[in-house]
C-alpha cells in the first residue's frame, strides 16, 4: 500500500478502532486522543480523527488542563477542526470540571483552605479575569451555598462587604470564606487583598459571622491567611 494514502477509522483494524476499543476494553483502555477522537467523531483527508487530536493535544504538552483553556478560535486553526468540533471539545472539558466541583462538593466539611481550593478551582481555573466569590456554610462547615460577587479586570476586583454580609444573613450562614482568583498565576498577596481581608473581618465580627479563610485561587497552587496566621 502507497504510505502516503491515508486510511480512515473505518478501515483500521477492529481492535484499533476508538470506539470499539472503548467497548472492549473500557474507557480506561483508551489514550486521551482516542476518547476525544470519539468525540469529534472525525478528523480530515489528511489525518485521522485521533492523529487530529494527538497534534493537538502536543502542543498543549498533552496536559488536558491546557486543552481546556484554549478558545474556539485557537482550536480552529487546526485543519478539520470545525467549529462544531472545538465546541464539543470545550463542552467535555468544561462537563469535567462540573464533575469536580460536584465532587468536592460532597466532602464533609470546607474547614481547611485545601478543601476551600478544591471545592473553587474548579470555576476559577480558565478565568482570564479575577473573580471574587463568597463561600457560605453552616456551624459545621457544610456548603450552603457559593455566590459571585463580581467580574473584574486582569489585575483586580471590586468587591462590597455590605452584599457578602447581606447574602450571609439571608442564607442563615454562620461561617464566611472569600475567594477569588489570580489569573497571573502568581499566588501571592497584594495590598489590596490585605485591606480587603482586614474590612472583611472586622465586618464579620460586627455581625457575629465567623471569617474562616480569604483564599487566592492560582492554577495549582493557593495563598491562605488563615494557614499563613494572618487572621
Amino acid at each position: 500500500m502507497n504510505s502516503t494514502l491515508k486510511m480512515n477509522i473505518n478501515e483500521w483494524a477492529m481492535e484499533d478502532r476508538p470506539r470499539e476499543k472503548m467497548i472492549a476494553y473500557g474507557c480506561a483502555g483508551l489514550s486521551n486522543a482516542e476518547l476525544l477522537a470519539i468525540l469529534i467523531g472525525s478528523g480530515s483527508s489528511k489525518e485521522s480523527a485521533v492523529d487530529l487530536m494527538k497534534r493537538i493535544l502536543n502542543d498543549c504538552d498533552n496536559n488536558l488542563n491546557t486543552l481546556g483553556k484554549m478558545s474556539l478560535d485557537e482550536l480552529e486553526q487546526y485543519h478539520g477542526m470545525g467549529p462544531a468540533k472545538a465546541v464539543t471539545i470545550l463542552a467535555a472539558c468544561e462537563l469535567g470540571k462540573r464533575r469536580q466541583a460536584e465532587e468536592a462538593i460532597k466532602r464533609k466539611d470546607l474547614g481547611s483552605p485545601q478543601a476551600i481550593y478544591e471545592l473553587m478551582h474548579p470555576k476559577m481555573q480558565d478565568l482570564d479575569r479575577e473573580e471574587a466569590w463568597i463561600i457560605m456554610m453552616n456551624q459545621n462547615y457544610k456548603l450552603i451555598k457559593t455566590e459571585c460577587l463580581s467580574h473584574g479586570g486582569l489585575s483586580e476586583t471590586a468587591v462590597d462587604i455590605r452584599l457578602i454580609v447581606k447574602s450571609a444573613i439571608l442564607n442563615n450562614a454562620t461561617i464566611v470564606a472569600l475567594c477569588h482568583n489570580h489569573p497571573s498565576n502568581n499566588a501571592m498577596a497584594s495590598k489590596e487583598d490585605d485591606r480587603l481581608t482586614e474590612r472583611l473581618k472586622k465586618a464579620c465580627e460586627l455581625m457575629r459571622l465567623y471569617l474562616l479563610d480569604h483564599v487566592i485561587i492560582t492554577d495549582g497552587a493557593y495563598y491562605s491567611y488563615r494557614e499563613r496566621g494572618r487572621l
